[in-house]
C-alpha cells in the first residue's frame, strides 16, 4: 500500500508538515504547519493537529481529538511554543492537548505508552511520564507533572502546578490540590485525601512483597504516625538507606513546591 493510499483524499495537510512512513490520516483531518508525525502513527477522521507539534511513532489518535492547539492561558502572547508526544500512545475521542507557554518552559510533553481516554484534557506546560492511564473526563490544569505508571480515574482533576509521583492512583472524581507522593492512593471526598498506597497496582507491575512492605512502612511514617513533616522526613531518610522506593518518595518530598497531600 502506498503512502497516498493511507491518507484520505479529504484530509488537509499543510506543506510545512512532515509525515513519516506508513502514517494513516483519516477523512477530514487537518494537519497544520510545523507538525511532525512519526512512522506508523494512525490518525482517525476529523482530527485537528496544530503545530509546532512533534508526535512519535505508532500512536493511535481517534476522531475529533484536538492536538497542539494554543494554550488556554491569558499570559500567552503568541510566542513560539511546542507540544511533544512520544511513542505508542492511545489518544481517544475528543481529547485536547495544548502547547506550552513561554513562561512555563515552552513545551507540553506526553511520554510513551500512555492511554488518554475520551474527553481527557492536558493543559499547557504539563509534563506526563510513561505508562500513565487517564480515564474518561479526567483533566490536568497547567504546569502539572505526572510521574510514570500513574492512574487518574474518571472525572478526576489536578490543580495547576501540582505534582503526582510515580505509581500513584487518583480515585474517581478526586480533586487534587496538593502534591501526591509516589505510590499513594487518593480517595474522593470534597478534596482528595491519601487513603493508603496503590498496592494492587504495584502487584500488577511485579513489585515484590518486600518492596511493597517498605513502601507501606514509609506511608505509615508519613501519614499515620502523627509526626510533623520534618520529623517524618527524618525517619524516611533512615528508611531510604534500605529502599530505592522510599528514596524516590523522599526525593519527591524534597522537590515538592506546593503543600503536600496529608
Amino acid at each position: 500500500m502506498t503512502q497516498a493510499a493511507l491518507i484520505h483524499p479529504t484530509a488537509q495537510i499543510d506543506p510545512g508538515a512532515s509525515i513519516g512512513a506508513n502514517v494513516g490520516i483519516g477523512a477530514y483531518s487537518v494537519i497544520g504547519a510545523e507538525v511532525e508525525i512519526g512512522e506508523g502513527t494512525i490518525i482517525g477522521p476529523h482530527v485537528v493537529i496544530d503545530g509546532p507539534t512533534r508526535i512519535g511513532r505508532d500512536n493511535r489518535i481517534s476522531q475529533f481529538a484536538s492536538i497542539g492547539n494554543t494554550p488556554q492561558d491569558k499570559k500567552w502572547e503568541g510566542e513560539r511554543t511546542e507540544l511533544v508526544i512520544g511513542d505508542r500512545n492511545l489518544i481517544r475521542e475528543f481529547v485536547t492537548i495544548n502547547r506550552g507557554t513561554g513562561d512555563g518552559g515552552g513545551i507540553t510533553r506526553v511520554g510513551d505508552d500512555n492511554w488518554l481516554l475520551a474527553y481527557v484534557h492536558i493543559a499547557h506546560d504539563c509534563q506526563v511520564g510513561n505508562h500513565v492511564v487517564f480515564s474518561n473526563y479526567s483533566a490536568l490544569a497547567g504546569h502539572v507533572h505526572i510521574g510514570d505508571w500513574v492512574i487518574i480515574s474518571g472525572y478526576a482533576g489536578v490543580h495547576q502546578f501540582c505534582k503526582v509521583g510515580a505509581h500513584a492512583f487518583i480515585g474517581m472524581g478526586c480533586l487534587v490540590g496538593s502534591d501526591v507522593p509516589p505510590f499513594v492512593l487518593m480517595a474522593n471526598e470534597q478534596h482528595g485525601r491519601p487513603r493508603g498506597i496503590n498496592s494492587e497496582g504495584l502487584k500488577r507491575r511485579g513489585f515484590e512483597p518486600a518492596r511493597i512492605s517498605a513502601i507501606k512502612r514509609a506511608y505509615r511514617t508519613l501519614y499515620m504516625a502523627g509526626l510533623s513533616l520534618p520529623e517524618a522526613r527524618e525517619q524516611l531518610a533512615a528508611q531510604a538507606q534500605d529502599s530505592d522506593d522510599v528514596r524516590a518518595m523522599l526525593d519527591f518530598l524534597d522537590h515538592s513546591e506546593r503543600s503536600l497531600a496529608r
